[in-house]
């Protein structure tokens, strides 16, 4: 005991000469609840978060998730568990330039998209919309990841991961275009709590994370999907690469490797030894020009919204039968089986039926949705992206 507290304390020391004045320290990181345990644990806080992180139930399930085409035969589509990875990959490498603490930087990039239902964006809008009409406020993905590792995992124990962990994933909100980032530092889980509810009250509140760390995965989920969207969207004839706006080529180039080089190294230039994370105004703009064209011609697109109205159709479905199942105590239903039977009487005396039915929706994988429903509801995979949506017309 006495030999691994000196090496921890050892490796404290190095990280405190190694790392950035600015960056989270891991003795700083701290839980929701005291483990006495982990005090003859080796590993650091974060560190310690990042196992939690791959050895939840969750993060396996992000092996069948989507990340934007669902429903697509083709073995190299970025499905989500591949998007966390880039995440973690390219905010370590940020994170390693800034001199700021990667175990951080990989524990909020690993479980950030944790929360996500099946079939990525759409699966979010169809179950926001449903909660909404059911009373339980509006359904996001970030907030689901912190309601997946705090108070669903582990038979509803969840893993008590540190605040900064859940509060980056919290707050790591890619979809908005940001210039700049500054961290707000001064928050407790009590702060953390309050910023879930407003956030699930009014979805346009905005959160900005408490670490440098957290502010660098934000940039680094933008930086990892833009470009890869685009790949796959070429690959499967959505659109071409001539159609790339010129601004953004000039500026970014034109394939995934030269737009995340380009963000990147921009991002390092202009934040190293900063209290902040920022890119470059003419590359900031250059990027909120490229979403918008990702938005346009990629993600709104017809050509992959067949089955847009058919999964929408259900979702409803399957909400609905779940939640008669629960409110009828019908043991028989998968509910049970696969999703209540080992959760405790806190887990249920602190969630409505409405909100379990959406924690067992939105931990499910496209593959397992797909076997709940109806034979004859159920929509086809395709092959071809645009055949399908000729056929469609």
């Amino acid at each position: 005991m006495m030999k691994i507290r000196k090496m921890m304390g050892a490796l404290n020391e190095a990280e405190s000469k190694r790392l950035s004045p600015r960056a989270t320290k891991s003795g700083q990181g701290f839980r929701r609840r005291q483990e006495a345990h982990l005090d003859s644990d080796y590993r650091q806080p974060f560190s310690l978060d990042v196992d939690r992180i791959l050895h939840s139930r969750a993060y396996a399930r992000y092996i069948d998730k989507t990340q934007v085409f669902y429903l697509i035969q083709n073995d190299h589509i970025t499905h989500r568990v591949l998007h966390v990875q880039l995440v973690s990959k390219i905010g370590r490498t940020i994170g390693r330039f800034l001199r700021l603490n990667e175990d951080l930087i990989e524990a909020i990039a690993l479980g950030h998209d944790i929360g996500h239902t099946p079939f990525g964006h759409d699966g979010e809008r169809f179950l926001s919309d449903i909660c909404q009409a059911n009373g339980i406020g509006h359904f996001l993905h970030n907030i689901q990841s912190v309601q997946f590792l705090d108070r669903v995992e582990r038979s509803g124990k969840g893993w008590n991961l540190c605040l900064q962990t859940l509060d980056g994933i919290l707050c790591h909100d890619g979809e908005i275009h940001n210039m700049l980032l500054e961290p707000l530092t001064d928050k407790s889980f009590e702060t953390h709590d309050i910023e879930i509810l407003n956030k699930k009250r009014w979805p346009e509140y905005p959160l900005t994370p408490m670490t440098l760390e957290g502010c660098v995965v934000r940039m680094a989920d933008t930086i990892s999907y833009i470009g890869r969207d685009i790949e796959d969207a070429i690959r499967l004839g959505v659109i071409r690469r001539t159609d790339l706006p010129h601004n953004c080529v000039q500026r970014l180039g034109n394939t995934n490797g030269t737009i995340v080089y380009s963000l990147v190294t921009d991002v390092i230039e202009n934040s190293f030894d900063h209290p902040h994370i920022t890119f470059s105004g003419s590359i900031s703009d250059a990027l909120k020009e490229l979403k918008q064209f990702n938005l346009e011609r990629i993600y709104l697109s017809p050509l992959i919204k067949k089955y847009y109205e058919d999964i929408k159709s259900l979702f409803y479905l399957l909400f609905e039968q779940f939640l008669g199942d629960v409110k009828n105590d019908n043991r028989d239903s998968v509910i049970f089986s696969a999703f209540l039977e080992n959760k405790p009487d806190a887990y249920m005396a602190s969630h409505q039926p409405e909100e379990v039915v959406r924690d067992f929706i939105a931990g499910m994988t496209d593959r397992f949705f797909l076997r709940l429903c109806p034979d004859k509801m159920r929509p086809l995979m395709q092959t071809n992206i645009l055949e399908s949506y000729r056929e469609s017309r």
